[in-house]
């Protein structure tokens, strides 16, 4: 009877061609208008512009001063169908939303959403991103977020009206509630 070999530990280092992280998109191109299933999705030049839809949906809406940005999904005459804002402080954000006001695969046109602000964030920078489910649960946990308790929110973002509290760290789920060092 022949033995089996074990394979070799690859020799450590850097790991091979196009493995490990994605490099960050730079600002310029995680701002670019997107297209899916005859939607368009862009940042908002206002803000105030996806007031209505969270209003009609009754979701809180962020504090003014504390919006980083906001994202939109249009129809082909430019209706306002989906938003999503983030609040920034410092290093972490908090994502409201999104909010969808159409019936064509509304849950697609959230994930839309939340996959443009993610990549927004990641151009500012960013290490965390808060968010409430909304009953969204099955967006969130495909991107990665994980479910965290109240005390992981920094401060300004702490106080926020909902249930829930949901959590990304670039896009991995290996966590640590410690915080870093700082110098």
């Amino acid at each position: 009877m022949a033995r089996s070999r074990r394979a070799t530990a690859p020799p450590s280092g850097s790991p091979p061609a196009g493995v490990g992280l994605t490099p960050t998109p730079s600002l310029a191109s995680a701002t670019l208008p997107r297209v899916w299933q005859g939607l368009g999705y862009r940042p908002l030049p206002e803000a105030t512009a996806a007031r209505a839809l969270f209003d009609f949906a009754a979701v809180p809406w962020p504090t003014p001063d504390m919006i980083a940005f906001t994202w939109g999904a249009f129809t082909g005459t430019d209706r306002l169908v989906g938003a999503l804002a983030a609040e920034s402080d410092e290093r972490s954000m908090m994502f409201h939303g999104p909010v969808i006001v159409t019936e064509d695969e509304p849950l697609e046109v959230a994930a839309q959403l939340v996959a443009a602000a993610l990549d927004h964030t990641a151009a500012l920078g960013a290490e965390t991103v808060f968010t409430r489910p909304l009953g969204l649960d099955r967006v969130w946990v495909r991107f990665g977020f994980i479910p965290v308790p109240e005390s992981t929110l920094p401060r300004r973002l702490a106080g926020r009206p909902g249930a829930g509290l949901y959590a990304w760290r670039g896009g991995t789920a290996l966590w640590t509630l410690r915080e870093p060092a700082r110098s």
